[in-house]
């Protein structure tokens, strides 16, 4: 298994480049981690360790001393420099970046050098996200929303929630039965209630919200409902340009100089330990495909992957899920961790995760009774009816293996039946390869002849020849007449036509094709040549 060192330029490109960095230009793929984060002073001679990341905090990259720079670090085998975006990659630039071997990396518009100090550090000291429990930001525990939620009430004086861009409470602090009825219900159901939501969206108190850096004041009265008598006053999270979530306190009062202060102190801190839980679950998100990919590869490292999954001596039935054709590629992540609530709802010690573009689960078989096949088909397509609202999932279910052999060739078996309902040669849902095999066959028998170029030939070249010629449709007639098993009244009636011109075509067929449907082989043949060779 394939990966980065731990603390490496990739993986905090990996971490944080969506939200706070960008990569400008260089090479972030180093075998070597990071040994050290430095602040650069143009005042001030750096002390720098072989490996440092250097933050440009005083640099202007318009300024025209970028390439020097960049001349000068590369010297100290520094990892890369940070600078404020935007960067103009000039030729001067491009060319000191490729001769001093560092990176040129922006900080994205909004963010603050704070957070991303913060995070690096901490992404140092423990030398991967998401290891450790003990570390801390701000002096709280890293990623405890709950303690977060704690503080910036005390900081507030005043009961407050966290909550993502849906409304979704994320944490919430104590004293909230200081606040008012309205509040206990979004605490108790973790959602702001829809006729609230719509309401705060009908007032643009989402827009002002998202729109300016000062806090926003939703007075009861405004609201309309019996229930809410104390006023709101929320402030959004952000991390650069892109708007985490929000803090919500309920308080009366003036918002003066000092409480405005206190909320974008507190939305800071909730931005840090908000991207460091995002960040922790990618990295658990990656460590879990790299393990179901290594064991379904079934290589050297498998059985060690196996058991760092918990897996190890389980007989498991393997799954594969997929998403019929017009879904975005997004939406496969979506299929994952619904798949895995899904599965960990009934069997906790399932792995899903999706790797290439297929979603695969590891499901331990936890009842000796029973066939273990059925019993995760029958969850399969509870799943699939479950999602059909908003993905149109289809499942392929493979035979229970005992050891990594087992797993491997259930998982190409789950390939193939998931590849027929791909491509729409059955209506199914949910299979397993007893229901799909002649198709599944089929396919890879056209796989086969493609790979060798092999062409129709006798009959049927003949009758394609004559149909490209003189547009017969003896070719369409041959094939519902097959289909039909040679009732000519069922093949006139798919081909809309009347009998006796079916059967006229068929006597066509036999004389341009040179072929006696009467014979069982020759039958075969021409059927198998326009399954294979000649797929509609």
């Amino acid at each position: 298994m394939s990966q980065r060192p731990r603390a490496s330029l990739g993986r905090v490109l990996d971490d944080l480049g969506s939200t706070l960095l960008e990569l400008v230009d260089g090479d972030v793929d180093h075998p070597e981690g990071i040994s050290a984060l430095v602040i650069f002073d143009p005042l001030d001679e750096p002390v720098l360790a072989p490996r440092s990341l250097v933050l440009g905090v005083g640099v202007d990259p318009a300024a025209g001393s970028l390439p020097a720079l960049l001349r000068s670090l590369g010297g100290h085998d520094t990892v890369a420099l940070v600078v404020r975006a935007p960067v103009a990659l000039t030729p001067e630039v491009r060319a000191a970046v490729q001769e001093s071997g560092v990176a040129l990396i922006g900080l994205r518009r909004g963010a603050t050098w704070a957070q991303l100090t913060a995070l690096i550090r901490a992404m140092l000291a423990e030398g991967d996200i998401g290891v450790t429990g003990h570390e801390s930001l701000g002096g709280l525990p890293s990623g405890d929303l709950f303690a977060v939620a704690n503080a910036v009430a005390a900081l507030l004086d005043a009961p407050i929630t966290i909550e993502d861009r849906s409304s979704r409470v994320l944490a919430f602090s104590g004293r909230q039965d200081e606040a008012d009825p309205s509040r206990v219900e979004t605490v108790i159901g973790r959602q702001v209630p829809e006729r609230y939501a719509n309401r705060l969206t009908e007032l643009g108190v989402f827009r002002d919200l998202y729109r300016y850096q000062a806090p926003v004041v939703v007075k009861p009265q405004d609201l309309g409902y019996d229930e809410t008598t104390v006023q709101r006053v929320a402030i959004a999270v952000r991390a650069g340009d892109e708007v985490l979530g929000s803090i919500w306190a309920a308080m009366d009062g003036e918002v003066d100089r000092e409480r405005t202060q206190a909320l974008l102190d507190a939305s800071k801190l909730v931005a840090l330990h908000l991207l460091r839980l995002r960040a922790g679950a990618d990295v658990q998100r990656r460590l879990r495909t790299d393990l179901i990919g290594t064991v379904l590869e079934g290589g050297a490292g498998a059985r060690d992957a196996l058991g760092r999954l918990g897996l190890s001596a389980r007989r498991l039935v393997i799954v594969s899920a997929g998403l019929l054709p017009g879904h975005p590629h997004a939406d496969l992540e979506r299929l994952a961790d619904a798949l895995s609530v899904h599965l960990s709802a009934t069997v906790p010690s399932s792995a899903v995760a999706a790797v290439g573009g297929t979603v695969y689960g590891l499901l331990p078989v936890v009842v000796t009774t029973g066939s273990p096949e059925q019993r995760a088909a029958r969850l399969a397509a509870d799943f699939v009816d479950r999602v059909d609202g908003n993905l149109h999932a289809i499942v392929a279910v493979a035979p229970a293996g005992s050891d990594i052999s087992g797993i491997v060739h259930g998982k190409t078996q789950a390939d193939r039946v998931l590849r027929v309902m791909r491509e729409g040669h059955t209506g199914l849902r949910v299979a397993q390869l007893d229901d799909v095999q002649t198709l599944a066959l089929v396919l890879e028998l056209r796989d086969l002849a493609a790979a060798r170029d092999e062409r129709p030939g006798g009959a049927i070249a003949r009758l394609m020849e004559y149909d490209e010629r003189n547009n017969a449709g003896l070719v369409e007639t041959l094939e519902a007449w097959l289909d039909a098993l040679g009732d000519v009244a069922k093949a006139a009636g798919a081909l809309f036509i009347h009998p006796n011109t079916l059967r006229y075509r068929l006597r066509r067929v036999t004389e341009v094709g040179e072929i006696d449907l009467t014979d069982p082989e020759q039958r075969f043949a021409a059927m198998l040549q326009l399954r294979i060779l000649a797929p509609r």
